[in-house]
């Protein structure tokens, strides 16, 4: 078949969450269909596509400037959007994507997150239209009412909780809107699936969890220089609120405890962006603030345990595939791990309050035998259940002619 892709970013080299789930799933059905990605792109460049990946063909236009903040102020105060359906906005895409689509049929169209979701209007305006699929990443209205729940609990987050408030009632109308024009959505785990049903009751939903190309994943990766022999490890996008809390939570609460009983541990953020409340981590010598790196997995080789203290958040976290993928031993939240059907003492640990994760990560720190055997275990998971030769097949099942609906 012949498959079109619109990404909010190159998905490759995929060095983040979006970017992973796209070009696995990409590089997968490439193997058999022709694949078109069109996507934005930033200043850095476009970088060139892996020539052994099959029939991959790139568009990208550039993406939009930030909106100033008088404009975000203006929108959240008077408009309905929610700011997702707002970022990426486009004539020039709109435009580009008009072209693609006149220039050639696409059997199926593949929406790549709810920030490509304004789009959709193009593609229902396609003759002959194509079967469209919204991939959602986040079941995003669930997103932002954990974050108001949690930031209600600090007044000092006050404002964050009124914002997420607003995203939240927003995104329901939004989300539950994009899933109905969809001709299928993908989620991302059982939980997700269940809140876009609450939403859109009897909605044609189909779980595909986040997944890894294992064979990328080298336990044996030289781990990068300076980690030290108690290193403790945490990726991710570093503005993304989540992983933005989940540091700070995890530098305030667990790591003072930890260095208790192991003093040099250390602990490092790898991320590009890292945000401005992340600045007084700057000064404290058992943190290190990488922001960009070229490629995480030399620093997760570098773990001597893997942290997913995540307090907010839907979806699955790409971030603990990679780590298992790479055998180290990891310590998450319940939500950290949500999604995925681990086993709490035998792919990792799970721990949800301050003293019970300190506890746990201790625990691995001194204990090199049992932290061998839950990374290679955790590997093993990784391999039966998510890699995308294993997940590849359920989003080409929604291809066949029993998926489509009359149009």
């Amino acid at each position: 078949m012949n498959l079109l892709f619109l990404t909010s970013q190159v998905p490759y080299p995929p060095r983040q969450g979006g970017a992973l789930r796209a070009w696995g799933i990409i590089s997968a059905l490439a193997c058999h269909h022709t694949v078109t990605i069109l996507s934005f792109h930033d200043a850095a460049g476009v970088p060139p596509l892996p020539p052994d990946r099959g029939p991959i063909s790139l568009d990208v236009v550039p993406e939009p400037p930030p909106r100033p903040f008088s404009r975000r102020l203006r929108d959240l105060l008077l408009g309905r959007q929610p700011d997702m359906a707002l970022r990426l906005e486009s004539p020039l895409f709109r435009r580009r994507l008009g072209e693609r689509l006149a220039d050639q049929p696409f059997d199926v169209v593949h929406i790549e997150g709810i920030e490509m979701a304004p789009f959709l209007g193009v593609l229902e305006q396609a003759r002959p239209r194509p079967l469209i699929i919204f991939d959602d990443f986040n079941c995003e209205f669930l997103l932002q009412k954990r974050a108001f729940l949690t930031d209600l609990r600090h007044p000092i987050r006050w404002h964050g909780a009124l914002y997420s408030l607003v995203q939240w009632r927003r995104l329901r109308r939004y989300e539950a809107e994009i899933c109905r024009r969809a001709d299928s959505v993908i989620a991302v785990s059982e939980a997700d699936a269940q809140a876009l049903h609450s939403l859109v009751p009897g909605l044609r939903l189909t779980v595909v969890p986040n997944g890894v190309d294992v064979s990328a994943y080298d336990p044996q990766t030289v781990p990068a220089p300076g980690m030290g022999p108690h290193a403790l490890v945490f990726t991710g996008k570093m503005d993304f609120r989540p992983n933005v809390g989940a540091v700070l939570w995890f530098a305030a609460e667990i790591l003072p405890r930890i260095r208790e009983q192991v003093p040099d541990v250390r602990f490092w953020v790898v991320g590009q962006r890292p945000h401005r409340r992340l600045e007084v981590l700057r000064g404290n010598p058992a943190i290190t603030l990488t922001g960009y790196v070229e490629d995480t997995r030399p620093y997760i080789a570098g773990a001597t345990v893997y942290v997913a203290p995540l307090r907010i958040g839907g979806g699955t976290r790409l971030k603990l595939l990679e780590a298992m993928a790479m055998e180290r031993a990891v310590v998450a939240t319940s939500l950290g791990a949500e999604g995925y059907e681990v086993q709490d003492g035998r792919e990792l640990l799970l721990a949800d309050d301050g003293e019970a994760f300190a506890a746990a990560v201790v625990s691995l720190l001194r204990d090199p035998a049992r932290r061998m055997t839950i990374g290679r275990a955790a590997r093993r998971f990784v391999e039966r259940h998510y890699d995308w030769s294993v997940l590849a097949p359920r989003v080409e099942a929604l291809y066949t002619p029993l998926s489509w609906r009359s149009l």
